[in-house]
């Protein structure tokens, strides 16, 4: 389907002819043979982070204003994701990822349940592999109990894969990578941030920003801000991602750096229009970290700065 001008997710009206994953016929059986129905295999990787502000309506007024809103009471003012093609190799099974875009969700003034329609057609439509950052806990919560209050459904989240391997199964990371829950081996060691983990593999992390900030920047009228700053979250997650690729053996040294490169390839291109984009690739070049974006053996590989 075409995209509109870069930099805004193209949330359909309506879902688009294509070949989305196919929702089984009944649970966990084929129509054909009564058997259990095989998982098709996510053709896409989806990076996802949203933002969000307190509901005022949903937040009791003794809600004590430095704890943290339950999901259900956070309104979504911006969705963005980053999508990579999953390419793998027949004879071994070992994956690479080809970056398309990293965009966000419809325009600046549509408002949440327009972003929460828009979204879920989005999911829908396409062969995911949802990577996240604390989305189990979050981002995804979020998703789906905003959904919920406004009465739109999110059914591919629930029907896709098997009791296995889906998107709701917490331990298997084919339909959902959530890196702060595999990189913490679910809890057993302490938790980092993302902030953190970015920064220990040289990528640029935050710089500076913070999700406590949203709000002020709302408040203040620039969500362009705002979006910019989901987007490069969801950069930051799209490198972890490739790492953890790499650590896991889902992917290898030649995989990885390919991945890698096309990050940069993309921001590269990309940075030319969008100036926050450069800035996230300028200050990842210039990290000291050692091998910020290669494993390649042989010294450590960097790129240039974007120009």
């Amino acid at each position: 389907m075409p995209f509109p001008a870069q930099g805004v997710l193209p949330f359909p009206a309506s879902a688009p002819q294509g070949r989305p994953v196919p929702a089984r016929p009944a649970p966990g059986r084929s129509a054909a043979s009564g058997r259990p129905a095989p998982a098709a295999r996510p053709t896409t990787l989806l990076c996802l982070d949203i933002e969000t502000v307190p509901d005022a309506e949903l937040v009791p007024a003794n809600w004590p204003a430095d704890k943290f809103p339950k999901p259900a009471w956070h309104r979504v003012v911006a969705v963005s994701y980053a999508r990579a093609r999953i390419v793998t190799d027949p004879a071994t099974s070992l994956e690479t990822y080809v970056v398309e875009h990293c965009r966000s969700g419809g325009e600046a003034t549509w408002g949440e349940e327009r972003l929460l329609r828009g979204f879920w057609r989005l999911f829908d439509a396409g062969a995911h592999r949802l990577v996240t950052w604390n989305g189990r806990s979050f981002d995804v919560r979020v998703l789906q109990l905003r959904a919920f209050v406004h009465g739109i459904p999110a059914g591919a989240w629930y029907r896709r894969g098997d009791r296995w391997s889906g998107y709701s199964a917490r331990y298997s990371q084919e339909y959902h990578a959530d890196l702060l829950e595999l990189l913490s081996a679910h809890g057993a060691s302490t938790r980092m941030g993302l902030d953190e983990m970015a920064a220990a593999m040289g990528l640029p992390g935050k710089a500076g920003e913070h999700g406590s900030n949203v709000g002020h920047h709302i408040a203040e009228g620039d969500i362009e801000r705002v979006r910019n700053y989901c987007e490069c979250d969801v950069l930051n997650t799209l490198g972890l991602y490739i790492r953890w690729s790499y650590l896991c053996g889902q992917s290898d040294e030649a995989g990885h750096d390919a991945s890698m490169r096309s990050l940069v390839d993309y921001l590269r291109r990309e940075g030319v229009q969008r100036p926050h984009l450069k800035a996230f690739l300028d200050r990842w070049a210039a990290s000291a970290r050692p091998a910020p974006m290669h494993v390649a053996r042989g010294g450590r590989a960097t790129e240039p700065a974007a120009r």
